[in-house]
């Protein structure tokens, strides 16, 4: 019996100095140990600042989806695209001549959709995919150099204050690509099912003929935009919204914004020094 009582008070005086223990160490004590333990092995830490970074990434995403789905709703057919990688392009093409420029796939133009649920798939499949929008469907874009752009933009935000309610939109969604180029969306030509019936125009521009028009460029069928707010290359630059769409509200007429851009593009290329490339009509 002896024997028993003695392990019984060993084994209490052992509970109780445990006890001790655990009523000393602060609950801060436990918090730095853990995080130095974390620390320690490689670990990181989210609580206070740390946890800054994480969220802004959350936020950012977020408001990236919501402009992507605000273009779809306004009926603006999107497809992921390529993004910027390192020092080039996320597709597995050597040298890249356009980085974070292009669609993801040659079937671009059957991907290219308005469906919500397809395009909350993408994203979060590709949280880094930029995207783009196919043209000559739901919409066109008139394509010109941003000096010119600008100058063209203000003329077309008088000419849509002085238009007398009702009237026919003068100025839709505008984006800036890159600093360097400003994109007019408006109402397509459309796709006539006769193509004795298509309009050839020397403006149309597609995807490998960019490099051709340096000055105004008529994006219709076969062609694309990047879509903001896609990512360039550059860390500085990409694609934003200077009059971004609103699901609903029509597109302007591509024909009256033609004259006020072709102006723009023509002042643009008599002024600019060492230009002479920079015409405001395209030649081939």
């Amino acid at each position: 019996m002896e024997r028993e009582s003695r392990i019984a008070q060993w084994l209490r005086r052992r509970a109780e100095r445990a006890t001790e223990r655990a009523g000393a160490e602060r609950p801060g004590d436990r918090s730095e140990a853990r995080t130095a333990s974390a620390r320690g092995s490689g670990g990181r830490r989210w609580g206070g600042r740390g946890g800054q970074p994480a969220a802004e990434a959350a936020e950012a995403a977020r408001d990236r989806e919501a402009l992507l789905l605000t273009a779809a709703e306004a009926g603006f057919p999107l497809a992921p695209a390529a993004h910027p990688s390192g020092y080039g392009c996320s597709c597995v093409r050597i040298g890249c001549p356009t980085p974070g420029r292009h669609p993801v796939s040659f079937a671009w133009q059957t991907q290219a959709t308005t469906d919500r649920a397809q395009i909350e798939r993408w994203l979060h499949a590709e949280p880094e995919a930029n995207f783009i929008t196919a043209t000559g469907r739901a919409h066109d874009v008139l394509d010109v150099p941003a000096e010119a752009g600008y100058a063209a933009l203000a003329r077309l935000e008088e000419q849509d204050a002085a238009a007398d309610p009702g009237a026919e939109p003068v100025l839709g969604p505008v984006a800036l690509l890159g600093g360097d180029r400003m994109l007019f969306f408006t109402k397509t030509r459309g796709t006539p099912e006769d193509e004795d019936e298509w309009w050839p125009c020397e403006l149309d521009s597609h995807p490998e003929t960019m490099e051709e028009h340096p000055g105004l460029r008529w994006h219709c069928r076969g062609s694309y935009v990047l879509l903001p707010p896609s990512r360039l290359p550059d860390a500085s630059e990409g694609v934003s919204w200077l009059c971004p769409p609103h699901p609903g509200s029509p597109l302007p007429e591509p024909l009256t914004l033609l004259e006020t851009l072709t102006d723009a593009c023509a002042e643009y290329a008599m002024t600019g020094e060492g230009r002479e490339e920079a015409a405001p009509w395209p030649v081939r």
